[in-house]
This record gives structure tokens, sequence and C-alpha cells, in this order.
């Protein structure tokens, strides 16, 4: 291996950086003469990676606020092609975040740059065209949700590898000691998961208040906890009143274990509820015009929250668009508050979630670290 090896890694939202934190300190540890640069936050810096641009400057969410960043991505991708030729960088990390990745991945392969492709494209969603980009492009295909190994071998992609859920990978010790739950009479403890973008804290906090609100005015005594992130203004969460308890997303493992049920925005986190087993009514928002365009092309009807999708079954109550408001949250919210049997019922089922998330006999860090080292 080149002394001076290099391996260009992006993390484009932060549930992309908890991904790439579940290998990165053992690929490291593996591959000492390599230097890492690109697309990250704090914690990827912290542990030496070379931050081109930070995630918070990345992350958009709908049609709408992507399609006004469109300048910014492809001066992005000129910035990191770049430095990818500077540094004859020869391996690349992309993690999720496939609209970018999938431009980057085709421009890499080019290049001759070997891309290790981590948390696959949802083109089992819309655009099932990518799994032959994919193919094409990427030297291996890491999948993070079960039957998603196969559904890619099937549409042609032959190099692909399934892993445990990255959660399952970072949580691995206070998923040992998750708290038992069981339905009470006494106080509730309702947590606020908003979002870890602005526009969605925007959207959903309001909802989520006025949902609590009629909670409340049905005489249900409960307290309020909420965890925020980082590259959010603090401000951006005053609306939501009478909070008990406040934990930071790197802090989200004893949020959940102080909880008895959630309500949250869709997205990673709500793998996370699952995992450590609290109900959660899940709901998503996006902008209209991003609702007519997904309307008129997506073709997909399944579950949004994956927690639902890994059980392939409806845990978690969803909620999106014009259905997410306040009376169904609430009514949701209400009926685990009040009737013991359905609270339990979810319960034990959420319990199965961590046996069902299961993954091919290997190591990842080892794997990567050798795809890396062969320079």
């Amino acid at each position: 291996m080149k002394s001076n090896s290099s391996c260009l890694i992006i993390a484009g939202e932060r549930s992309g950086e908890d991904h790439a934190l579940s290998f990165f300190d053992q690929l490291k540890s593996q591959t000492p003469n390599c230097e890492y640069f690109g697309v990250g936050g704090e914690r990827l810096e912290s542990k030496g990676v070379k931050l081109i641009y930070h995630l918070k400057d990345f992350s958009g969410i709908g049609i709408t606020e992507v399609l006004s960043k469109i300048p910014f991505y492809f001066k992005a991708l000129d910035n990191i092609l770049a430095e990818v030729d500077k540094r004859q960088t020869k391996t690349a990390i992309l993690i999720d975040f496939q609209g970018f990745n999938l431009k980057l991945a085709k421009k890499l392969k080019k290049r001759g740059v070997r891309v290790l492709y981590y948390v696959a494209p949802q083109a089992w969603v819309w655009k099932e065209y990518r799994a032959k980009v994919l193919e094409k492009c990427v030297h291996t295909l890491f999948t993070i949700i079960p039957f998603e190994k196969k559904w890619f071998k099937d549409k042609g992609v032959t190099r692909v590898k399934g892993v445990i859920h990255p959660l399952v990978l970072n949580y691995e010790q206070e998923l040992k000691s998750v708290p038992k739950r069981k339905f009470t009479h006494e106080k509730k403890k309702i947590l606020v998961l908003p979002g870890s973008r602005r526009v969605e804290i925007e959207t959903l906090l309001p909802i989520f208040q006025a949902a609590l609100d009629i909670v409340s005015e049905n005489k249900i005594d409960f307290e309020v906890g909420l965890v925020t992130v980082n590259s959010v203004n603090s401000e951006m969460y005053a609306g939501l009143k009478n909070v008990s308890k406040t934990w930071t997303s790197d802090e989200l493992h004893d949020a959940l274990n102080w909880s008895d049920m959630c309500v949250a925005a869709s997205g990673t986190v709500t793998l996370a509820t699952g995992l450590f087993e609290v109900p959660t009514v899940v709901a998503y928002k996006l902008s209209l015009v991003t609702e007519f365009i997904l309307g008129f092309f997506l073709k997909y009807k399944g579950y949004i929250s994956l927690t639902n999708i890994v059980h392939e079954q409806k845990l978690f109550p969803e909620y999106t668009q014009h259905e997410a408001n306040r009376y169904n949250i609430s009514k949701e919210l209400i009926r685990w508050c009040t009737h013991e049997n359905e609270y339990n019922k979810v319960i034990e089922e959420l319990g199965k979630t961590k046996s069902l998330l299961n993954g091919d006999d290997f190591s990842v860090p080892e794997y990567m670290a050798q795809v890396i080292n062969n320079d």
C-alpha cells in the first residue's frame, strides 16, 4: 500500500454519519496509512476525517428544497472530484444520500475509483433503474434491510453484502438493558422527536404540540421529553411547551429508555424507537410541489417507517401530508394511554425487532480495509 493512500468518505446527512461511526474506528485502525477526507460532521472530523464540506450544508428535504440547492451540489461535486484527482484517490465510501452519491459514483467509476456504497439506495421505492447504475459503477453494495440483498441481486447487482443494521451496532451495549415496558396508570412519558433538519422541525413541531394539547384536554396525565440536534438553532424548539426533560441526539438512547411512547418525524430514528421497544406515532410532511411530483412518479405504496418495513406489518401508525394532523396523532397517543391491550401488544411485537435485523457473516471494516489496502 502507498504511504500516502487516501479514501473519500461522503456522509451527507446525520444518519449517514451515524452509519459511518458504526465501522470507522475499526476501519481506521486497519488502514493506518490512509488519509480520509470528504463530507461529514463534527464526530467524523474529530476522528481525523478532513472535511471538504460539513454535512449541515449538504442536507435537504423535499424536492423544492433540493432543487434550490442544485447549484451548490454541482459545485460541491466538482470540488470533491478535484480533491480526488489531486490525491489520486482509489477508493471511496459513499453512505446513503442517494441523489448526490449516485451521480458521484458514476464520475468516480470513470476515474477508476472503487466505490463502496454503504446503505443501498431505496430503489425499491422508486427509480428501479438505479440498480443498473449500481451494478455498473459500484465495487460493492452494502444493504441494511433484510429483504434488500435479494431484491438488488434479482435486479442484476452481483456484488451485494448484507450487513447488520448500523443502529444495532451503534447501540450494541445499550440494547442489552432496554427496560421492559408494560401499560401502567401512572403519568405517561411522551417523547417528541421532531426531526434532524430545520424544515422538519418548523413543519412538525407545531402539529406535535397541538396533538399534545388534545391529549391534555382528554384529562390524561403526562410529561413531555424532547430530543434536539446540535445543527439546529435551539430557538426552533421554543414552540414545544412544558418540556420536563431534554436530551441531545447523542443521548437518544437515554431519552428512549425514559419514554413510554414517542411521536416522531419519519426517518432512521423510527427504527431506533423500534429497537428500544417504544411505541411511536410517525408523521411526515412535504411541500405541495414535492407531494405532487412524488405522487405523479412514485409507485411505492408500502410503509414509510423503518420499524414497519422491517416487521412487514403496521406496528407504528403512519401519517403523511394532510393526514399528519393533530387529530390523528392525538388519537393514537390517547389510544396507547388508555387501552392496556393495545399498548402491550405493540410492546410484545417490538421485542422482535433486533432479531429481524440480521446480516451476512463478515466484518464490514475488515472488508473495506482489504479494498483500501489494495491500492
